[in-house]
This record gives structure tokens, sequence and C-alpha cells, in this order.
């Protein structure tokens, strides 16, 4: 080959790699790990969508040709990771309403809610509950570039007992009774069920251990699986490398729950002192959506919510907040999710101020959503601003530290080195 091909190549090669390398820089930086700000950050970011360097603006030295991000006046901290949402789901429909909606309806709204999402800071989302497997689908489309939307950790179906929280078929009379493939039905079933969404895309099982607020027929605090089947379950999850979800109210099925070996309790509202300290001692995360009552009952019946759900949700709303408090006070280890989808998706910031209020400091608040929800996940390319990590970075102009409310409206979004919002995004 002759030589000016090979340097041509070399050349292009090279403005290639630096045009894909991004450095970010702002007025100061959040260190989720230790609480302290870093003044005049810079954050080199690779062709990968990784960070290389962190440190000042006079220390990183880009190449030439990278692109610049600068956010002046802004406070940078780790992409937001919400533990608990639905993408296919809106909370502007509710209860029966949803039968008015062909089945593909609630696929396409997935990328809506994506965007809502991500444009409010979450970068990383755990969905824990889509049928059809659309949340595999939403997940490959974004990865792909196709749509704009956070990383997706997909639990596709919910796995559960006939006539419990995760039975679709709740609430309709027999002739449109139709037993759905989550249904599960002792541990051997349990174990296929794993072995099956995991087959088509599932990267964390999520199982109905109790009755729900939204599920017609059943009591909120009631347990649906017995011990057997969720250990039978944690058994076959954990084999298979993946974490387990339990959506659970009451107090015997979070027991229980925690004594199979379930990952993260969800809700966790009706808890103990005693199985507060049982979550503790096992190191049991709990994600508590502690903000989305006050849509509930704001909204009442007008979105298609069924009265005896409004009637679970004023039963369990407070006490669930109280159980928060008194949970954080015992020192269990504690994720942020806000099931959005039961309220409007892009509005999952507004839990932060809810946490303080019922007993987080500030910080513990943001190390939730960043760093330990990277831990509950097992992954330790998201949730802190380090070399090795994903570039994905939100920014606001303050002080996070000392009004938290401030993440509610966040001024820029970086995913992977890409400015998603901010000036100058596509």
């Amino acid at each position: 080959m002759k030589s000016w091909i090979v340097a041509a190549a070399a050349a292009l090669l090279c403005a290639t790699s630096a045009q894909a390398v991004t450095v970010v820089t702002a007025d100061r930086m959040l260190d989720v790990t230790t609480g302290k700000y870093l003044e005049h950050p810079a954050i080199l970011i690779g062709d990968d969508g990784k960070i290389e360097q962190v440190g000042t603006a006079g220390t990183i030295q880009a190449p030439p040709g990278a692109k610049h991000i600068d956010l002046p006046g802004e406070t940078l901290l780790p992409g937001l990771i919400d533990m608990h949402v639905h993408m296919n789901s809106l909370a502007e429909i509710g209860g029966y309403e949803g039968l008015k909606y062909t089945d593909s309806f609630w696929a396409a709204i997935g990328p809506y809610n994506a965007r809502k999402d991500i444009d409010a800071g979450f970068t990383t989302v755990r969905n824990v509950g889509s049928g059809d497997f659309d949340d595999v689908g939403l997940k490959q489309a974004i990865d792909g570039g196709w749509i704009v939307g956070p990383r997706i950790i997909p639990a596709t179906y919910l796995l559960g007992a006939t006539g419990g929280h995760c039975d679709d078929t709740n609430g309709l009379p027999p002739s449109l009774d139709k037993k759905g493939p989550n249904i599960v039905s002792g541990p051997e079933d349990a174990r296929e069920k794993v072995r099956w969404v995991h087959k088509h895309g599932a990267e964390v099982i999520k199982i109905c251990a109790t009755g729900g607020v939204f599920s017609l027929g059943d009591s909120v605090g009631a347990q649906q699986l017995d011990y057997d089947e969720m250990k039978a379950i944690a058994d076959e999850a954990h084999m298979l490398g993946l974490k387990v979800a339990a959506h659970a109210h009451g107090d015997e099925g979070i027991r229980e729950a925690i004594l199979a070996g379930i990952d993260t309790i969800e809700h966790a509202s009706l808890a103990s002192d005693a199985t507060i300290q049982l979550a503790k001692q096992h190191g049991t995360w709990f994600d508590m959506d502690i903000y989305n009552d006050d849509y509930i009952l704001a909204t009442g019946t007008a979105n298609g919510t069924e009265q005896q759900s409004l009637d679970k949700e004023r039963m369990v709303g407070l006490k669930q907040r109280q159980t928060f408090q008194r949970a954080v006070k015992a020192g269990v280890k504690m994720i942020f999710g806000t099931d959005a989808g039961v309220y409007p998706h892009g509005d999952n910031a507004k839990q932060f101020a809810k946490m303080v209020q019922w007993g987080m400091t500030p910080l513990q608040a943001i190390q939730a959503a960043t760093l330990n929800a990277s831990e509950a996940l097992a992954r330790n390319d998201v949730g802190v601003i380090e070399p090795g990590r994903y570039g994905d970075l939100v920014a606001v102009r303050g002080d996070p530290l000392q009004n938290v409310s401030l993440l509610e409206h966040v001024d820029a979004v970086v995913k992977g080195g890409e400015l998603v919002k901010g000036p100058g995004a596509q």
C-alpha cells in the first residue's frame, strides 16, 4: 500500500477518534461517594462513552478536535437512576379505562415515557414489569440509537399468583378469564418462569409477593406467593446472575421475601420494626415510592382509578412514609424508586424532597439514586462520576445538598458523552 494512503488512513482514524472524545466542564461536581464538591471539574469521556479521566480544567488535556460541553454556572452529578418504573404505563389512564386501548398502544407510548425520564435526568431505569416483552424492545431501540431514552434494565413479565397483583385478569368476569404466561403455580413452575423471561431478555426478575393498591379484589397487604415459591425464584435467578425485586406491601410477605433471598423490596409499606431489622441484617434493599401518594390522591378517579384503589392508597400511603422514616433511622439500605407510570413520567425527581422530608439528608437521597442504586444493580458502570463508568451526567444550577428540589429541574443531561438535553442538544 502506498505510503500516502497509509498516512491518510491513519490521519482519518485519529480524527475520528478525537471527534468522538468529549470533555465536559462546569463550575463544580458532586462526588457522591464522599459528599464533597470538586471545583471547576473537567471530565474526559472516551469514544466508547465511558469516563477516562476526572480532574480539573487545568489538569485534563483533551486531544485535538475533542468535543466540548461547557456548562458554566452548573453543578454536575452522576446521571440519576430510578429503580422502579413502568415504561409502558400512563398515569393518565387507570382502571378499566385501559381496556379502551388496543394492545400495541402500550408499546407505542414507551418512547414517549423514555424521553420524559431522560430529560428529567434519569439516565438509567429499572423497568419492573412489561407485558409482551415491550421493555426489551424499547431497550433495544434505545441502545441501537433509533430513539432517545435511558439505559433500561428490563424485567419483562411480572411473576405472581393466580388472582394476585400480577394477574392482569383481576376484576374481569370468568368469561374473560385467561391464565397469563406470568402466573406461577408452585416452586418448579416458578423456576421455569424465571428461565423463560430470562431467555427472552429479562435482566432482573420482578415478583408480586403481596397484594397491591391498583389490583382489584385483593388485600393490599395479603401475601400471595409462599416462601418456597419465592425461594425457588430467588435461587434460580441468582444462579443465572440476576437480581430479584419483590412487590411487597404487607409485613408477612416482606419478611418471607427477605428470608427467601429476594434482593430488593418494592414499596415495603407495612414493614414492622422486626422486619426492618431483618432487612438490615440480611442487607436487603428497600425501594420505597413515597412521592406518588400525592399524585394518586390529588387526581382521585379522574384518570379512571377505581374507588377501591383510592381507598387502599389512603390506607397505605401515610403508613408507608412512616415506615420509610423508621427504616432510614434503623439504617436499612435504601434505593430510589418512584413507580413512574403510576404518576406521570418526568416527575421522578419530585421524590427527592419527600425522602428528605421523611428522614434522609439530601446526600442520602442523592446517593439512593446514584451510588446505592448502582450497587443494588451490581453494576460498576453507572451511578458515580469516575473512570470506567459511563459518562452519564446531569447539571443543575445551585447546591443540591442545600436544596435537593433543584433536581426537579435539570438544565442539562449527558448520556455516554452525548448531550441529550441542554444548550446545543440535538
